[in-house]
């Protein structure tokens, strides 16, 4: 399941970068993703309501949930979101099949 996670680093992750500003974040985010058995395709530090965007793939949902715990659980980074890629011509296809009456809104 292509995956993409953002987030947001902690005082506690900036106080480390002015300690090491070398510090490579992007390696750290790979072995993590290649721990859980998957593959990291990108990481770009961002501007606006995200610090940072991680893109890759990893087979299920709960494995993303326990990147987050264990990620979250370190203090340095908060708001860590993903948002899975879909195939939309999938949706779509199986949206309608059951348009023909499957659902119907309030007060139909």
């Amino acid at each position: 399941m292509k995956a993409y996670i953002m987030g947001n680093y902690t005082e506690k992750a900036f106080q480390g970068f002015l300690k090491d500003p070398k510090t490579d974040r992007k390696a750290v985010v790979e072995q993590l993703t290649k721990a859980m058995g998957g593959t990291m395709h990108s990481m770009d530090i961002v501007r606006g309501s995200y610090d940072f965007v991680v893109v890759n793939e990893l087979a299920t949902f709960e494995d993303f949930a326990a990147v987050k715990l264990v990620v979250e659980a370190s203090g340095a980074v908060k708001n860590l979101t993903m948002l899975e890629a879909i195939d939309f011509n999938k949706a779509t296809t199986k949206a309608s099949e059951v348009a023909s009456g499957a659902y119907k809104a309030p007060g139909q």
